[in-house]
C-alpha cells in the first residue's frame, strides 16, 4: 500500500511517495508569492517507472490542492504533461 507524507523543509519542500517503507518518488514543490503551490520536478525512482506511480503521486497533490483549496502550477514537464491529457483535474489549475 503506497503511503504519501509531505515534507516542507525549505529549500526542499516535497511530497513523498513509499511503498511498504521502500521510497517510490518524490514531488519537489515551492510557493509562489500569491500562494499557489508550484510543482517544480518529479522523480520517480527506477524501479516503479512505467507502472503508474508518478500519476498516482500528481493526484495526490491534486487532492491535496483541493483539500486545502489552493491551485497548482505544474513547471515539470511530466506534471505539466499529466494536466494537458487530463481534464478532470483542470480545476486546480
Amino acid at each position: 500500500m503506497v503511503e504519501y507524507q509531505q515534507i516542507e523543509e525549505e529549500p526542499e519542500n516535497y511530497f513523498i511517495a513509499r511503498d511498504n517503507e521502500t521510497e517510490v518518488g518524490r514531488i519537489y514543490y515551492s510557493w509562489s508569492a500569491n500562494g499557489a503551490l508550484i510543482i517544480n520536478h518529479t522523480e520517480i525512482c527506477p524501479e516503479f517507472k512505467g507502472k503508474g506511480m508518478g500519476k498516482k503521486l500528481v493526484f495526490h497533490v491534486v487532492d491535496y490542492a483541493r483539500k486545502n483549496k489552493i491551485t497548482i502550477v505544474p513547471v515539470c514537464d511530466y506534471a505539466k504533461s499529466l494536466f494537458e491529457r487530463t481534464p478532470d483535474i483542470k480545476d486546480v489549475l
